[in-house]
């Protein structure tokens, strides 16, 4: 591994800047199944998503693919927070990386006791899915509504001492608000952004082709809207030394740089697993490439290096009226 990718996320030493993102690894074991690839070569997993009792999920069809991105429902599919922990959790290799679960809930309620049994866990850090919707109140995503995104990050945090990492959702009207909420609530981190909701139509069904007839998009089609939260968020967390995960649409070294420059202190790489297993080992390469070329000894010294252009000519009416004659 190269020496200036060695990164601190939340308190923790990470051999990169790279985060396997959370439904794309399992629980951590699958690629390794893959000759060629180590979870050496990533600062940290995260786990799928855990709720407190066991989901079957939805319906097939779980994913579909779509232009420059993919869909997926897969419905929270899980073995229940006890299983993970007393079946899963062990089995892990601590030495090569770390592992960070990620929670979700139905209820405030239920975010919070979940916390509280990994909490006694050696899991490394948790990270609250907050797209979750609330059952209880009709519904809506806990993240689509900044003062619900507050009390389930409150009640968490009231239920650990681990690092808590918030995953905002860019389905919401003001992203960088809720970064602010979910920061004064006391979230340690954030990953911005989760996938936006999406649909893909088989025109001889007239059908949607994902059974729970709308799903996540992510992939590279995401990753402009997913570049300008990173750079709002980071306008609010900067100020908190809050640090962000920038994800959506990683595919190459270039694209991970992007969003660091955004303001990012690591990056999530995930659907881009799907077509290439060994895509973080280039990945990591290009990033050390990039840091040597410009003289810069790790990666805490491009986070938020964005030089935004000016916007004189923007204001300037005549000039404005000029070009477009």
């Amino acid at each position: 591994m190269h020496n200036n990718l060695k990164t601190q996320f939340c308190g923790l030493s990470l051999n990169s800047p790279i985060v396997l993102l959370s439904g794309c690894v399992g629980f951590g074991e699958e690629y390794t199944r893959i000759d060629g690839f180590s979870n050496a070569d990533v600062g940290a997993v995260c786990l799928k998503g855990t709720t407190l009792e066991p989901r079957l999920g939805n319906i097939p069809h779980r994913v579909c693919e779509t232009p420059s991105g993919m869909i997926n429902a897969i419905g929270l599919q899980n073995p229940g927070t006890d299983v993970v922990i007393n079946n899963i959790l062990p089995k892990l290799d601590k030495a090569e990386t770390r592992f960070i679960i990620n929670i979700s809930g139905s209820s405030v309620e239920e975010y919070g006791e979940i916390t509280k049994r990994f909490n006694n866990t050696d899991i490394d850090a948790i990270e609250i899915n907050i797209s979750c919707p609330n059952v209880k109140e009709g519904g809506v995503a806990f993240g689509n509504d900044p003062d619900m995104s507050y009390r389930v990050v409150e009640i968490c945090r009231k239920n650990t001492t681990k690092p808590i990492i918030t995953k905002l959702s860019p389905n919401q009207t003001d992203i960088a608000f809720s970064a602010q909420r979910c920061i004064d609530a006391g979230t340690d981190g954030l990953a911005v952004i989760n996938t936006l909701m999406g649909m893909s139509i088989d025109t001889k069904t007239k059908k949607p082709i994902i059974g729970n007839n709308q799903g996540g998009l992510s992939g590279p089609a995401i990753k402009p809207i997913a570049l300008l939260k990173v750079h709002q968020v980071y306008q609010i967390s900067k100020h908190h030394n809050v640090p962000i995960i920038g994800q959506g649409g990683i595919t190459t070294a270039n694209d991970a740089i992007e969003f660091i420059i955004a303001g990012a202190a690591t990056v999530g790489i995930g659907t881009a697993m799907f077509y290439d297993p060994l895509v973080c080992h280039k990945i990591n390469g290009g990033i050390s490439e990039y840091l040597n070329k410009n003289n810069l000894g790790s990666i805490s010294d491009l986070v938020g290096a964005l030089k935004l252009n000016s916007s004189i000519l923007a204001n300037n009416t005549d000039a404005n009226k000029k070009n477009t004659l």
